[in-house]
């Protein structure tokens, strides 16, 4: 039966404010295990989320833009893969960290841009990870504990990466004492079994994918079993268990992002979720509900601000092949207009590797591309020319700004948490 501790912090040490050095009763919550538990979904709550699967599996099946796209596909993982505010990540928009990328080309260690690379650093930590814990077939503490040790390795928390904390925890108020904290998660001696718990519950089948995926977030944000990054790895664990699930086996909505956008919803779904009390009472039942709700609802956001992306994409691609024609079918440039989405920042010889042609026949098409003004030229350094197609990032741009909309249109509805600045 989940419950609320009663317990005490003794006080601090001189030298603090006096708010930050006094002790105080407090009460942690110790939520109930999840394995073998019965959930009810109610019929309207049922319905949401066979219309999220839906829409989940309409854009894996016919998505394009974004299932190809990875270098762009990375980028929306960036909110997640930042280490530290200190780090601009949102701040560095995508043609910055593409060209970072690019750079990379020239010269092995090479950094363009020093923050760029940290930022893509932290992106490719976040891609490690979930490719490791992904490679099972089954999610394992073990596994949850590699994938925060490859997300905080190496940075400033690098002394709690990939263990299970021993102290208490807590969200909000002062840094020094939960006496004025928003949320007190369970002592450090309940979080082993209730990791185990989740660990269980993860790989049981019984519900839909993404009930699973939205209980299992819940049960990790309340647990908070790290010291410190478990927003990260717990956004992480949705990518996990909709992949293990087959529900997104090419692409995951960035259903994280809009969580971060709607954040008093996501907030109060949360504290909902947090029932007292047996887990067959009707306040247990409605706490869940309400949270599944919501999450789905989110993925059908994300979903359909994707879809939105895939027809920019489309009709941008549309108006690139009016613009060089006549294009041959399965021409060199044909074939860079169907793949410049997918890498829209590169070099004559990264063209040549995408469309699968020589280099004198990627640099034709380069320079058609360019003449026609689709392409725009660049340099790195001195010497060093890269070709970007503005046309793609802006799109990519429009998409994440629209995420971080609560209405999913900054005319209706301001950024509701940072977005890169239109170019």
């Amino acid at each position: 039966m989940s419950q609320l501790l009663a317990l005490h912090w003794p006080p601090g040490a001189s030298g603090l404010t006096r708010r930050d050095r006094q002790g105080c009763a407090y009460q942690a919550y110790v939520p109930d295990p999840l394995a073998g538990r019965r959930f009810v979904l109610d019929g309207d709550v049922a319905a949401d989320v066979a219309d999220a699967e839906a829409a989940i599996v309409r854009l894996n099946a016919e998505g394009a833009a974004l299932v190809q796209t990875e270098a762009l596909a990375r980028i929306l993982l960036r909110a997640e893969a930042v280490a530290s505010s200190k780090i601009e990540g949102l701040e560095v928009g995508p043609a910055r960290l593409l060209k970072e990328e690019a750079a990379r080309e020239f010269g092995a260690g090479r950094r363009a841009d020093v923050t760029a690379a940290e930022v893509l650093g932290s992106i490719a930590a976040m891609e490690d990870a979930l490719a490791r814990a992904g490679a099972e077939d089954r999610i394992t503490v073990d596994a949850l504990l590699g994938i925060h040790l490859r997300l905080l390795e190496g940075t400033r928390l690098d002394a709690h990466a990939g263990r299970l904390r021993d102290v208490q925890n807590w969200i909000g108020g002062s840094d020094y004492n939960p006496c004025s904290a928003a949320f007190v998660p369970p002592p450090a001696a309940y979080v082993p079994d209730l990791m185990a718990d989740l660990a269980a519950f993860c790989n049981d089948d019984t519900l839909p994918a993404v009930v699973q995926a939205a209980i299992a977030h819940a049960q990790f944000e309340t647990i908070h079993p790290f010291a410190d990054g478990n927003g990260r790895a717990g956004r992480a664990l949705i990518h996990l268990v909709l992949r293990r699930r087959g529900l997104a086996p090419r692409v995951v909505p960035p259903v994280s992002l809009v969580l971060a956008t709607l954040a008093t919803s996501y907030v109060d779904g949360l504290a909902a979720f947090r029932h007292l009390g047996t887990v067959d009472s009707a306040d247990a039942a409605a706490g869940l509900n309400r949270w599944l709700a919501f999450f789905a609802g989110c993925c059908v956001r994300a979903v359909r601000d994707s879809e939105a992306y895939e027809e920019r994409i489309r009709a941008i691609q549309d108006g690139w092949r009016t613009r060089v024609r006549p294009v041959r079918k399965n021409s060199a440039a044909d074939v860079l207009i169907e793949m410049l989405p997918a890498s829209p920042v590169l070099t004559v010889t990264a063209a040549a590797r995408l469309i699968g042609r020589s280099f004198n026949a990627a640099g034709g098409a380069v320079g058609r591309l360019a003449e026609a003004g689709i392409l725009r030229q660049s340099s790195i350094g001195r010497r060093n020319r890269v070709y970007e197609a503005p046309d793609v990032i802006d799109a990519f741009v429009t998409l994440e700004r629209q995420l971080a909309s609560p209405d999913g249109d900054t005319l209706a509805s301001p950024l509701a948490r940072p977005a890169p600045a239109r170019r």
